[in-house]
C-alpha cells in the first residue's frame, strides 16, 4: 500500500506589496479563492503517481482542486476540508500599523503559531489531532485502494508525513515543502 503527498501548484496570487496585517487577513482569503499556475513540465514522479492512484484526495480549497486537475483532468477527486491547510493566528495586538510583504507575514505568524500563540485559529495540537484522523482517513482508503494519493498544502502535509511514520509506514522524514513535489509513504502487510 502507499500514500503519495503532493504539495499543490504555485497560486495564481502574485500580489506581494508591503501590507498591514488587516490587509493580509484580505490577501489570504484571496489567496484561499485563486488557483494555480500552469506549469510547461511537472516533476515526472509527481505525474506517475496521479496516473497510478486507484484514489485522489484533495481539500476542499481552490489550489488544491485546480492541481489535481492540472496533474490529470480526467481523475476522479474526493474533495475534503478535512485535508485543507492549518490556520493562522489572528492579529497580534501590538502590531497595528506595521507592514510587512504576505510572506514575510506567513512566516512570522507560523512561528508565533508552532510557539503555541493561536488566536482565534485551530492550535498545534488541535492540527496534529486533524492530521491524525486525516491520516487514518487516508490509511482506509489504501486499505481498500492500494495506492492513492493526495494533493494537500505544505503544513498540513508535514503534519500528516509525521503521523505516517508514527504509525509505521516507511518514507521520507518530511514531506517536501515545494510546489508539485510528491513524497511516497508505504506500508507492506
Amino acid at each position: 500500500m502507499e500514500i503519495s503527498l503532493i504539495r499543490h501548484g504555485k497560486s495564481q496570487l502574485t500580489e506581494n506589496d508591503k501590507i498591514t496585517f488587516a490587509d493580509f487577513k484580505k490577501w489570504v482569503e484571496k489567496y484561499d479563492l485563486n488557483g494555480v499556475f500552469e506549469e510547461s513540465a511537472y516533476p515526472e514522479v509527481t505525474i506517475e503517481k496521479v496516473a497510478t492512484a486507484k484514489v485522489v484526495v484533495t481539500s476542499h480549497l481552490k489550489r488544491s482542486i485546480v492541481s489535481a486537475n492540472l496533474l490529470n483532468p480526467n481523475t476522479k477527486t474526493i474533495s475534503d476540508p478535512l485535508f485543507r491547510e492549518t490556520e493562522l493566528p489572528a492579529k497580534p495586538t501590538i502590531l497595528f500599523n506595521v507592514k510587512l510583504k504576505p510572506n514575510n507575514w506567513a512566516v512570522f505568524l507560523r512561528l508565533l503559531w508552532f510557539s503555541g500563540y493561536s488566536n482565534k485559529c485551530e492550535s498545534l495540537s488541535q492540527a496534529k489531532l486533524r492530521a491524525k484522523k486525516a491520516s487514518q482517513q487516508l490509511i482506509g482508503y489504501a486499505n481498500e485502494h492500494k495506492s492513492i494519493v493526495l494533493i494537500g498544502h505544505g503544513f498540513f502535509n508535514m503534519l500528516i508525513a509525521k503521523e505516517l511514520k508514527k504509525m509505521g509506514w516507511k518514507g521520507k522524514r518530511n514531506a517536501g515543502a515545494k510546489h508539485w513535489n510528491c513524497t511516497t509513504y508505504s506500508l507492506f502487510n
